[in-house]
């Protein structure tokens, strides 16, 4: 018997060192399916890409920013009152548009059996090997 499907849904999270100049480079997935009771943010840096930018913040900023989304949708008791809020409220804010320097795409959507696999594919297509 084949597993069951169900709905997911995920953002791409960017890196805009100069968000007036909009160029951007992947560097995250956040990844919600409500059935599976599952959110989760994958992310990864990566340090040439970001030498590229002359004005972009440093890796570790970076890597610290990141973390706090991360933690947001673990939902740890450190990520203030947005990490107590529901799954799925935590997962729209976290794919919520912004103008920042770490910005999400527009939300996607797909059928997955396995979400954290399915992140896992998304971030290698997406973020490691785009």
């Amino acid at each position: 018997m084949m597993p069951d499907k169900v709905t997911f849904e995920y953002a791409i999270i960017r890196f805009v060192p100069r968000v007036e100049r909009e160029e951007f480079f992947n560097v995250g997935v956040i990844l919600f399916s409500k059935r599976k009771k599952f959110l989760a943010v994958k992310f990864h840096v990566d340090h040439h890409k970001l030498k590229a930018f002359p004005d972009a913040l440093d890796l570790e900023t970076v890597n610290a920013y990141l973390q706090a989304w991360d933690s947001i949708a673990k939902g740890d008791s450190t990520s203030g009152k947005i990490g107590e809020f529901e799954m799925s409220d935590r997962f729209r804010w976290l794919a919520a548009s912004r103008s920042t320097v770490i910005q999400s795409s527009k939300t996607h959507s797909g059928l997955t059996d396995n979400p954290e696999e399915t992140l896992q594919c998304i971030f290698e297509q997406q973020v490691l090997h785009p």
